[in-house]
């Protein structure tokens, strides 16, 4: 049954630990909220200002339920027509109406199964969202039926950030090659405006390059900075033994958020820096938030620039996947967040246990999560 959240309708499905809703419009999952049965409860994800507001008007309908997380295909602007094909940004999955199957509760495990019949490109998407009693985890799988050709994906994870500056520290695992556009990602044409460099590259997250000519580069770990800006970067990351990662602390509040992913499916972590600046419709100088955004594509730059060689294939990584007609894809993923102690500042490394994933700060506290990262490769709970 649809239940509406701030405008929007969609579904709602809980376990012990988590209260999840998901927009019947695209997909958006938020608001999610962890350790609900706690006083101390956890909503990390951003949710659009204008959700309330009486406006249709978007420039892209991915604009009308944004927030939180969501499925791209393709990721990315999208601006050009490929073959025939004119997707709109990030995609039907992030902005054409979903349509419940089923929900059911098996041995602690709820899953909510979604289904999207695409027309732009033909076939068919399966979400299903799973939650497991006693964890603080959301696991997600995508499952792409009847594509065929090269599509770039992702995970669209947009968080919530707080006033107060660098009061979001984010970390990631390690990784071979960041990268800022090529071209420019905000431009005043469009009332908006950026301060990283264009075609910049490097290998240190607090030493991102800048526009302007001697200027410190930008620490991109400690959010929010740069007010009236707004910027795109990318982390490329090669296939690894164990999971890669990415987490967000957010000492004031004390919590923690996470992602977990496998690099051969995902070797982009895209950072979609919106600090206020955005001045155009609906944006108005109003929007903060961070995309901590998984994916396989070239920046956010759609199917065109993702199919075609670009200077990220150039460097070795795979900026779209390969789909079948005949074998379908799954996109397996978990997000989730936990509680932090008083001395839990910024994650310096993450170690994974027997389905734990324990997080290590710059202090030397530590913070272990119940998690089935082998859900990554198999799609299971196996314990």
């Amino acid at each position: 049954m649809l239940s509406v959240d701030d405008s929007h309708p969609g579904w709602r499905v809980a376990s012990d630990k988590v209260d999840l809703f998901i927009t019947e419009n695209g997909g958006h999952m938020a608001p999610v909220t962890f350790d609900v049965d706690t006083d101390k409860s956890i909503q990390p994800y951003y949710i659009s200002p204008w959700q309330n507001e009486d406006l249709t008007d978007f420039a892209d309908p991915v604009l009308a339920p944004l927030r939180g997380d969501f499925f791209c295909m393709p990721f990315g602007g999208n601006a050009e027509e490929v073959d025939g094909e004119q997707h709109s940004g990030h995609g039907e999955a992030a902005s054409a109406r979903w349509q419940r199957v089923d929900e059911s509760t098996n041995a602690g495990i709820t899953t909510l199964t979604l289904q999207l019949p695409t027309t732009v490109r033909k076939g068919k998407i399966t979400k299903k969202i799973h939650l497991r009693d006693g964890q603080n985890a959301v696991y997600t799988t995508h499952t792409l039926e009847g594509y065929s050709g090269r599509m770039p994906i992702g995970h669209h994870c947009t968080l919530a950030v707080p006033e107060e500056e660098s009061s979001l520290r984010v970390a990631v695992s390690d990784f071979e090659l960041g990268m800022t556009p090529p071209c420019t990602f905000s431009n005043p044409a469009n009332a908006e405006y950026q301060s990283l460099a264009i075609g910049a590259r490097f290998t240190d997250l607090t030493k991102v390059p800048v526009m302007w000519k001697d200027a410190a580069p930008a620490d991109c770990s400690r959010f929010p900075q740069r007010p009236g800006f707004t910027d795109l970067l990318q982390l490329l990351k090669k296939p690894s033994a164990t999971p890669a990662w990415t987490v967000a602390v957010c000492p004031s509040r004390g919590y923690l958020w996470f992602s977990l992913k496998e690099a051969a499916i995902l070797p982009g972590t895209v950072f979609w820096i919106s600090n206020k600046g955005r001045y155009g419709s609906p944006w108005n100088g109003r929007n903060r938030c961070l995309g901590l955004e998984e994916t396989c594509s070239h920046f956010a730059d759609g199917l065109s620039a993702s199919i075609t060689p670009n200077d990220i294939t150039d460097a070795g990584f795979p900026t779209a996947i390969q789909l079948s007609a005949d074998n379908p894809t799954a996109v397996n993923f978990i997000q989730g967040a936990a509680g932090i102690p008083p001395d839990f500042d910024g994650v310096t490394d993450v170690t994974f246990g027997d389905e734990t994933v324990t997080f290590i700060s710059e202090t030397g506290s530590s913070v272990v999560v119940n998690v089935n990262h082998s859900f990554l490769k198999n799609s299971t709970f196996d314990d």
